[in-house]
């Protein structure tokens, strides 16, 4: 019998479409309604990693998807589902564009309480870019091909399809829905917004009458693979670039045009930047709660604010600008790259203050370490960070998740890049700042670069938060480092409940004195337990150097980070907002 006539599974036929497109990896908790898929995906010869969890499923695909940019694939039952649907939220905030596949309740009983049964489309639907259940096996390979176009085409996101467990498993011919348009339906270059060139002569224009223009690159650029194209037109024209934050970094540490994040507590020296600037380049970003919403005080009214986006759904948030230009954001540096004036003062200015900025930290750094040895104190987590770069090699790759972990490792990322420090890449939370997905991610990062040091600074919290996802760093072999900023409790939280309750207490935010070294231990890896600085760069080499997934678990102070101070500081905020 030949493929045209051959009768397959539904969930063959979900495996060979998702095949076609070009996805090299997808992750699961194997589940009795996803076995047809798992049995296609055995045939297509697709890598799966069986994972212990469904968040942890979902938070690897999105890691690999953000590294690789390339959509991988979340694959979980129903009851699987509702536990994906953090992973769902964490990929939103960052746009990143996993399919999250369901199977689900039979269709034929649908509306009865079926077996499992859950709305999964209408969860689903606030998180991601595109929702459906698939009600016909005959269009199976079209709805792959529509949620892959949804996932990867304007500002990308996750998707979610739902396929029936009675569709799942019914036979359908393999080329079933394959007689109409589109006949090739391997994935294909993803269409680009070029600018209409009266609306980017008039942004030119005003970039080129502007004395102190800056750029604020976002989550765009990545997505779109412009970083490269960033950094050359950024270099030509002399103009200071600063990162959104809660994203991974579009260009390195050490980079001449990078500055920092456009965050006034985490980089101080930007509000200066910001405030003084007179034209502002938003490309690949939202003016979101982040940046006011483009709202004094972060952005003065004097400043002429230009947001350059690739999709109207990006434009659609940024309604607040001076100026909108769509157009890819590679596509619009490319065209300010030559020509026109530079500002050669302006830019160095702001490397000036940089370099100030970064030498009065590693002064703080440096007395804060003296008097953690006088007085015999744990470590402070900026030092934590600081000393973890040091033993890393260039290219390497850093993860960091958790609270004011995460914050204190922004922070000493910005000091060790202008020292010379080389990461290959760096993850942590997004836009959620959602604790519990450093330990997939770090996989994540090891997963493409196995012969790369991946290192995971991980908050005590948010590594219980999501700490049960190791156990696929054994399972798979992909041996990565991670160090526990112990500080006894949920640090982030506690600081922020005694500037803000009356007795000047926290509540409810403390954790028992946690074994985490042993855990890995118990588990086959390595462990050791640091309470002294002296001691933290032999564990963290002897880590480094045993080939196993290791844990040093490091006791540190808890030490209020800048935003957490600046933001909790006034009595009426709860949060960090």
């Amino acid at each position: 019998m030949n493929e045209i006539s051959e009768a397959i599974r539904g969930g063959e036929i979900l495996a060979r479409a998702l095949k076609e497109k070009g996805v090299e990896h997808a992750f699961t908790l194997a589940g009795g309604f996803c076995n047809p898929a798992l049995e296609g995906f055995m045939k297509c010869q697709m890598p799966v990693i069986n994972c212990p969890h469904e968040q942890v499923a979902g938070h690897l695909a999105d890691g690999h998807t953000r590294i690789t940019r390339k959509p991988s694939i979340c694959l979980v039952g129903p009851e699987g589902f509702a536990n994906a649907v953090p992973a769902m939220l964490e990929a939103s905030g960052e746009r990143s564009p996993v399919i999250f596949v369901t199977g689900s309740s039979t269709l034929k009983r649908q509306g009865a309480s079926g077996f499992k049964e859950i709305d999964d489309v209408a969860i689903a639907a606030p998180l991601v870019k595109y929702s459906v259940q698939i009600t016909d096996g005959e269009r199976i390979s079209e709805f792959v091909d529509r949620a892959w176009t949804a996932a990867t085409t304007g500002y990308p996101g996750p998707v979610h399809i739902s396929l029936p467990v009675d569709l799942m498993f019914s036979s359908f011919l393999a080329d079933a829905g394959r007689q109409e348009r589109p006949f090739d339906r391997t994935d294909k270059p993803i269409p680009r917004a070029w600018p209409e060139p009266k609306a980017l002569q008039r942004i030119v224009s005003r970039l080129e009458g502007a004395k102190k223009p800056i750029i604020i690159a976002g989550h765009g650029i990545w997505w779109s693979g412009g970083e490269k194209q960033l950094e050359k037109s950024a270099i030509a024209r002399k103009i200071p670039v600063f990162n959104v934050p809660y994203h991974q970094k579009l260009l390195g540490e050490g980079c001449n045009a990078y500055m920092g994040l456009a965050d006034f507590h985490q980089y101080h020296p930007s509000k200066q930047a910001i405030h003084e600037a007179d034209v502002v380049l938003m490309i690949g970003g939202r003016l979101d709660n982040q940046m006011n919403f483009g709202n004094p005080p972060f952005f003065p009214e004097s400043t002429h604010l230009i947001c350059i986006n690739g999709s109207h759904e990006e434009l659609e948030y940024n309604r607040a600008a001076d100026d909108i230009l769509l157009a890819d954001p590679e596509a619009f540096l490319q065209a300010i790259e030559a020509g026109g004036p530079t500002w050669q003062k302006w830019f160095d200015l702001q490397k000036e203050r940089r370099g100030k900025w970064v030498a009065q930290w590693y002064e703080h750094a440096a007395k804060e370490a003296e008097t953690d040895l006088k007085e015999d104190r744990k470590m402070h987590p900026l030092q934590l960070s600081l000393d973890v770069q040091n033993e890393l090699e260039d290219e390497d790759w850093l993860v960091f998740d958790g609270g004011n972990t995460h914050f204190w490792s922004e922070i000493g990322v910005n000091m060790a890049g202008w020292r010379g420090q080389k990461l290959g890449g760096i993850l942590h939370p997004g836009n959620y700042s959602l604790l519990g997905v450093g330990v997939s991610f770090a996989l994540s990062a090891k997963a493409v670069h196995p012969n790369k040091n991946v290192v995971l600074i991980s908050g005590d919290g948010a590594f219980l938060s999501g700490g049960l996802s190791i156990e696929a760093s054994f399972q798979e072999n992909l041996p990565i480092t991670v160090v526990i900023d112990n500080n006894g409790g949920l640090d982030c939280i506690s600081q922020q409940q005694e500037r803000l309750f009356e007795s000047g207490q926290h509540f409810a935010t403390d954790f028992r004195d946690i074994p985490f070294h042993n855990l890995f231990e118990g588990l086959g890896g390595h462990g050791e337990l640091v309470e002294r600085r002296k001691d933290l760069m032999p564990a963290l080499k002897r880590a480094m150097q045993s080939g196993k997934t290791a844990c040093v678990n490091v006791k540190c102070r808890g030490v209020i980070s800048p935003i957490v101070a600046a933001t909790s500081d006034k009595r009426d905020k709860a949060s960090i907002e």
